[in-house]
C-alpha cells in the first residue's frame, strides 16, 4: 500500500515515487529542497532522527517534508523549482 502525502493546499503526491528514484537523483532533489529549508545544525537534526545512519533514508526524509509542504519534488514545484545546481551547470 502506498503512502500518500497531502500538502497544505490538499494537493496529493504518492510518496512511493521516492523509492523509484536513483540515489543521484535523490541527492540532487535533496540539495534543492535543503536550499529552501533551515540549513542550520538544529534545522537538519530532525532528519538525522528519522534516518538512523542511512543516507538514503535521510534523503527521503528531507524530500518527504518538502513534498508535504509543496506537493511535489523540488524540481517540479515550490521555491526550489527554479534552482539550478552547480553540478547541473557542469553537466554532471
Amino acid at each position: 500500500m502506498s503512502e500518500i502525502c497531502y500538502n497544505r493546499d490538499n494537493n496529493v503526491m504518492d510518496i512511493e515515487i521516492l523509492d523509484k528514484l536513483d540515489v543521484r537523483t535523490m541527492q540532487k532533489e535533496c540539495a534543492r529542497a535543503l536550499l529552501t529549508m533551515d540549513g542550520t545544525s538544529h534545522g537538519i537534526a530532525r532528519f538525522n532522527k528519522q534516518a538512523r545512519h542511512n543516507s538514503q533514508n535521510w534523503y527521503k526524509a528531507v524530500l518527504r517534508e518538502y513534498i508535504e509542504e509543496h506537493g511535489g519534488l523540488p524540481k517540479d514545484v515550490g521555491p526550489a523549482k527554479n534552482l539550478v545546481l552547480f553540478s547541473e551547470k557542469l553537466g554532471l
